[in-house]
């Protein structure tokens, strides 16, 4: 987006923190447009954007180590606002004459910051002489600060936990006010957005549609799109973004890799051939993928080969078309900061997503990836502002290699089905039971752990089937769903009634971190 369309932007300096995006997220929640550069590139990006104001990031990274990063200078002699967190506050107290040292006390987790004295910062929030919960991640503390800064809040391992220098319009805190463990953080990030930078609330899903089309348009010009459809949101709302767009220039292809819940791709050709005037092909592939993974173990290897074989197909079908110049897929902002930074920056990659990491050169296709930026609720609100009914747009997330990776092991046909079969039912007993609005994500998986049971008079030795429920707001981090013990009683025994191949249900409970909502 050029800033003569958006000039009112923040734009955040990427360090490597795994939540950097979720900065942008509050800033954009605040109605304001935000973009995220990698510090490599910042001062070039600062240049070309010329924002209203700057946030500096987290990172894992020592400000006491040689080499590590720094923001550009051109940032704080630019006489705009600047917001450190965390690493961003020690990077700011050591390129503004502060000192950060290493090796003092470590704070990670839930914190108390006591509040010294008021600030713009915390008007209306948090009101001085009192104590409020923040969420701590660091090792290195500042010692002390630059000229012109003032403290205005501490906590027991932090003497400097927020500091500002009101006549630079400068602020710094060492807690993340960006996570939803710091309960007053998107206020505070409202505050600098709103009150210290005086930027308007302009930013929607609405302006973002209008851009997004113009920028396909822009990108596509005449030529041909093929759109990986898998049913779910995000691809579905790419679609319709696209066709929107670019009308008949696009086809939707819809794969069904034998790796699909029960009747799901019957559903999503009948849904979108009966509801939107879009070109579909349904190519079944099951053959394919599920001989080739068959008896793969590795989660890695298991999502490479499903991302080779996609590419694969799509090239087959582009070439029935008489060719396609661009591929376009539903990537999300979590799917590519999970597996790269999200433009080359520093964070560290945690697992690789099938539909991330660009396609091979022999393709001479580009992709079209329109919700790249965006988070799973927007993309969501982005599909209500396009006419997707609800009972589409609440669907719990899917994952693009599907029950391969819920299926630890080897894969074979006869695993897949009785996971089918189990995850079926599983989904049956939430809606039913009217929790499923409730649950970010939930589904089935099948241990490649068979134990022994009885049945009747005769001993069973089969799989062992766990029930996986998150809630979520983004993808980012997740808590276990806390069902009744009644609830997990009734679905646990359907399953082992009504599927052959499982005698036993566990149910997980695992928070992300420091689990994946996924097994795989």
């Amino acid at each position: 987006m050029k800033n003569s369309e958006h000039p009112e932007t923040v734009l955040i300096i990427d360090f490597g923190s795994q939540v950097t995006q979720l900065i942008a997220r509050r800033v954009r929640e605040a109605g304001v447009y935000s973009e995220i550069v990698p510090f490599q590139s910042a001062a070039e990006a600062f240049k070309r954007i010329n924002p209203k104001a700057v946030i500096l990031s987290g990172s894992p990274h020592s400000t006491v180590d040689i080499g590590s990063p720094r923001a550009p200078d051109a940032v704080f002699e630019a006489g705009i606002p600047v917001l450190g967190i965390c690493y961003g506050e020690q990077t700011m107290c050591a390129q503004l004459g502060g000192k950060v040292e290493a090796g003092h006390h470590r704070e990670f987790g839930r914190a108390y910051l006591e509040i010294e004295d008021d600030s713009a910062l915390f008007d209306g929030v948090w009101a001085k002489g009192t104590r409020h919960q923040v969420w701590m991640s660091h090792g290195d503390r500042v010692t002390a600060i630059p000229a012109g800064f003032r403290v205005i809040g501490t906590s027991s391992g932090a003497p400097f936990a927020a500091i500002a220098d009101e006549a630079r319009n400068f602020y710094a805190v060492q807690f993340h006010p960006e996570v939803v463990h710091t309960p007053d953080g998107a206020k505070l990030l409202r505050n600098f957005v709103h009150k210290i930078a005086g930027i308007e609330s302009d930013w929607t899903m609405h302006a973002y549609r209008a851009h997004a089309v113009e920028a396909i348009r822009q990108q596509v010009g005449d030529k041909k799109v093929i759109c990986a459809l898998s049913g779910g949101v995000d691809s579905s709302v790419a679609a319709l973004l696209i066709h929107e767009a670019v009308g008949d220039q696009l086809t939707c292809i819809l794969v069904d890799h034998g790796l699909m819940r029960q009747n799901e791709a019957a559903d999503v050709v009948a849904m979108f051939r009966e509801h939107y005037n879009l070109p579909l092909i349904l190519v079944d592939a099951a053959d394919r993928f599920i001989g080739a993974l068959e008896g793969e173990a590795d989660p890695e290897t298991k999502r490479k080969t499903i991302g080779r074989l996609f590419i694969e197909v799509f090239e087959e079908e582009a070439k029935k078309l008489g060719g396609a110049d661009f591929l376009a897929q539903g990537t999300l902002y979590p799917d590519v900061i999970e597996s790269v930074s999200f433009t080359g920056g520093p964070s560290v990659t945690i697992k690789s997503h099938h539909n991330v990491g660009g396609l091979p050169d022999r393709m001479n296709m580009k992709l079209v990836e329109p919700l790249r930026e965006l988070f799973k609720d927007e993309v969501r609100v982005l599909g209500r502002e396009l006419g997707l009914p609800d009972s589409f747009i609440g669907r719990h997330p899917f994952p693009g290699p599907g029950l391969a990776i819920r299926c630890p092991g080897g894969v074979t046909r006869e695993k897949l089905d009785i996971l089918r079969q189990a995850d079926a039912i599983y989904l049956d007993e939430i809606r039913k039971a009217g929790l499923y609005d409730a649950i970010w994500q939930a589904f089935a998986v099948l241990l490649p752990v068979q134990t022994v049971g009885v049945m009747g008079d005769g001993r069973t030795y089969e799989f062992v089937c766990a029930l996986r429920a998150v809630t979520s707001v983004d993808g980012m981090t997740a808590d276990f769903y806390h069902y009744d013990m009644n609830f997990l009683g009734q679905a646990a025994t359907r399953i082992i009634n009504e599927v052959r191949g499982i005698n036993r249900v566990v149910y997980d409970v695992t928070s992300k971190p420091p689990g994946t909502i996924e097994w795989e």
